[in-house]
């Protein structure tokens, strides 16, 4: 009765946000229309005569829909099962982002879903523009204080419309990038993959208010106003200055985003993205309070977001011990208190500060350990070459070199797990895990978590195959956490086989066993804890948070209402009232451009809900942490080297090693899918995107030419994309 009350609850909220989905997305398609222009002006002369006023009415009908379908996604997320599955659904047609479609260097790996949402976004967008210019272009006036002429008007409307295209970007533009408050995790995409989405909206949004903006400068430009009307700050209306300085500071924080300089100068990218606070200011005093609502919902998340992931990651935790590989790989496996209640998903990420590095700089990385197999501790593999891991790797090996009788202590903030919500992409017959380099790092906790679960009835994959590329044989070090597995395979109860690709190297006798007993030396260190005894303690209660999130949008509304009671001026509210009766063209202009002076209570009232739910959230953390047991200290801070012993030689035959040439994937596909009798097949990459575009063009041409005209059950290729860094 439980399980049937639980899947009916969970249901009707999948119902539920699907209908508030849509109702918010039918308002931005009606919103260009004559028709919802005459019927909202009289839904907003209503509201001045509630407590709600014009302001509140706003903030409900196109903010608050997408606040409210985030808190009953979390509500749904925290209902929707985590534990393993105990049987293994039929095949079912494939949909979603798991199947590629569409496989090109320059656009990536495209899903029918995620064509068919591109498609309807830009049909969105032409839409949106065609109504607002048509409308424009059927009243044109013009402008007193520019004599235009009709082109320039024509012109000058055509460039003010592409500031709107701007605007449905920004409104979207936050939403991918939520970690504690994961909107796209409702549909099955993680916050590594849903980067992608949040880069593509941040230039379109910068192309559109660049078209707007450059456009906007031409026509003053021509009619000899750039003096004039550039560096005006309007009392009433658009103030230009304002979006011209969200325009160059959004500008300024694209350029430095791009991949040239995001992958060889991180700590430029990473400060010049905190310029986002100014340009989201500064296009508030620029576009106004009225257009503003519309994107709040996604700054309104995402400030709440920040907030979160600030108080998670307080207090700092401490790394209990690394463990360095001798070998001129530069790799360090760094071991984490856990709090035993912790549980997380095979391939989560964390978040990780060493203040003693840099105060300000947080990196991604995969958890290599399981939850089911150790649940007091977590361990990372740092792949070290330059910049800030280079610089752990270098204060880790100077607490090694020094001569001091015990380790310092190293205090770490840590966010996270972020994981996916379900193990759906593990219920296949049989997985091939496909690895390039340091892209093994999320397969080691699959490994694990497969080889911890397999003997407690859970119907995970039977047979997993683990295809390794490298550059270097001593790279193999980084599977010395997964060796017993790899190794002692009579322990467990599904067959795991490893066929590593060194690339870089000439053919040689070498094995698989042999290179892992040859790279198995490592240098161990145990940290003292004395700066920390606080354990990683992941995400509060999702039901917590939900609720926090509900109550912030009160605390905003109530604070929005009470200043705008305080602070407007009766005049400005009496004008206003005028404006809907009085039919002056001239005034009615005016009206419609709010002053920076609501703009500013707007800011305060967020301000204010964001510190009160800081308040909250302090002292619920606080008592939390009370409760906790904190967590053990090494036995001593030492140093020590390790040798893992030999490998019997009846496992050699289970593995192969082959040099001086890359992988031919279309015959491993072939080749395993006819060693594992057909059926489902999830292929899990994680790589160079080269690597992943490959064997997504592989999956999608075998799974399609093998159901064509097939009888009964025949292979098919899952594939499914994984990200280690961002």
């Amino acid at each position: 009765m439980a399980a049937m009350a639980k899947a009916i609850l969970l249901a009707l909220l999948k119902v539920l946000m699907i209908v508030i989905f849509a109702g918010w997305i039918a308002l931005w398609i009606l919103k260009p229309t004559t028709l919802w222009t005459r019927k909202w002006k009289g839904a907003e002369e209503s509201a001045r005569h509630t407590v709600f006023d014009y302001y509140g009415l706003n903030f409900i009908v196109f903010t608050f829909p997408l606040i409210a379908l985030t808190i009953i996604g979390v509500v749904y997320l925290n209902l929707v099962t985590k534990e393993p599955p105990r049987s293994r659904p039929a095949r079912s047609a494939p949909v979603g982002f798991s199947n590629p479609v569409v496989v090109n260097s320059f656009v990536g790996i495209l899903s029918s879903m995620e064509i068919l949402a591109v498609f309807l976004f830009l049909l969105f967008l032409a839409w949106t523009y065609y109504a607002r210019i048509s409308n424009d272009f059927k009243k044109l006036m013009p402008i007193k204080s520019l004599k235009l002429d009709l082109w320039q008007i024509k012109y000058l409307r055509v460039a003010t419309r592409f500031g709107l295209l701007a605007e449905v970007c920004l409104a979207l533009l936050l939403l991918p990038i939520l970690r504690v408050l994961p909107i796209f995790q409702l549909i099955g995409i993680q916050f590594e993959a849903s980067v992608r989405y949040h880069i593509l909206l941040g230039t379109s949004m910068i192309f559109f208010a660049t078209i707007h903006g450059a456009s906007t400068l031409f026509i003053w430009g021509v009619s000899h106003h750039v003096q004039d009307e550039m560096w005006r700050w309007q009392k009433k209306g658009r103030i230009y200055l304002a979006g011209e300085i969200a325009l160059v500071t959004g500008l300024v924080i694209w350029i430095t985003s791009l991949p040239q300089i995001r992958r060889r100068r991180f700590e430029i990218f990473y400060y010049t993205h905190h310029l986002y606070i100014v340009f989201l200011i500064f296009f508030l005093f620029h576009a106004g309070d009225r257009h503003f609502y519309m994107v709040f919902s996604g700054v309104f998340l995402f400030g709440l977001d920040k907030l979160l992931r600030i108080l998670q990651s307080r207090p700092k935790s401490c790394i209990l011990s690394a463990r360095i590989y001798l070998f001129p790989s530069k790799a360090i496996e760094l071991t984490l208190p856990m709090d035993p209640r912790l549980k997380y998903t095979p391939t989560s990420v964390i978040y990780m500060k060493i203040p003693s590095i840099s105060r300000f700089q947080w990196h991604p990385f995969s958890i290599t350990s399981s939850s089911n197999s150790d649940n007091h501790t977590m361990s990372i593999v740092v792949k070290c070459n330059e910049g800030w891991t280079s610089s752990l790797y270098d204060m880790i090996q100077a607490e090694l070199d020094s001569d001091a009788g015990y380790m310092n202590c190293i205090p770490v903030s840590i966010e996270g797990p972020y994981g996916p919500a379900s193990l759906d992409f593990l219920r296949h017959d049989s997985l091939l895990l496909i690895a390039g380099g340091a892209g093994i790092t999320p397969f080691l906790s699959i490994i694990k978590e497969i080889a911890s679960l397999s003997s407690r009835r859970y119907r995970f994959a039977t047979r997993v195959q683990l295809i390794y590329v490298v550059k270097k044989s001593q790279d193999v070090c980084l599977l010395n956490s997964v060796s017993s597995q790899l190794l002692n395979q009579s322990s467990t109860q599904f067959s795991l086989n490893l066929k590593v690709y060194v690339t870089q190297e000439e053919g040689s006798n070498a094995t698989v066993i042999g290179l892992l007993n040859d790279f198995s030396l490592v240098r161990t260190v145990n940290f003292s804890t004395k700066c920390s005894n606080y354990a990683v303690h992941g995400l509060d209660s999702s039901l917590l948070m939900a609720a926090m999130v509900a109550l912030s949008s009160i605390k905003f509304l109530v604070s929005l209402i009470f200043f705008n009671r305080i602070f407007v001026p009766t005049e400005m509210k009496s004008s206003a009232s005028q404006k809907m009766v009085v039919p002056s063209e001239n005034k009615a202009s005016k009206e419609k451009t709010p002053s920076s002076v609501v703009d500013l209570l707007l800011l305060a009232s967020f301000i204010i809900a964001l510190a009160c739910n800081t308040f909250v959230a302090i002292i619920l953390r606080w008592k939390r942490l009370k409760k906790d047991i904190p967590a053990a200290s090494p036995k001593q801070g030492n140093k020590a080297i390790e040798l893992a012993g030999s490998v019997e030689a009846s496992t050699v035959d289970e593995h192969e090693i082959h040099f001086g040439g890359r992988p031919n994937f279309q015959d491993i596909l072939s080749k395993f899918s006819d060693e594992t009798g057909g059926s489902d097949i999830g292929v899990l990459v994680c790589g160079p995107e080269s690597m992943k575009e490959s064997v997504a063009s592989l999956c999608q041409l075998k799974s399609q030419g093998l159901n064509i005209g097939a009888k009964g059950k025949k292979p098919y290729f899952f594939f499914h994309s994984l990200n280690f860094t961002l």
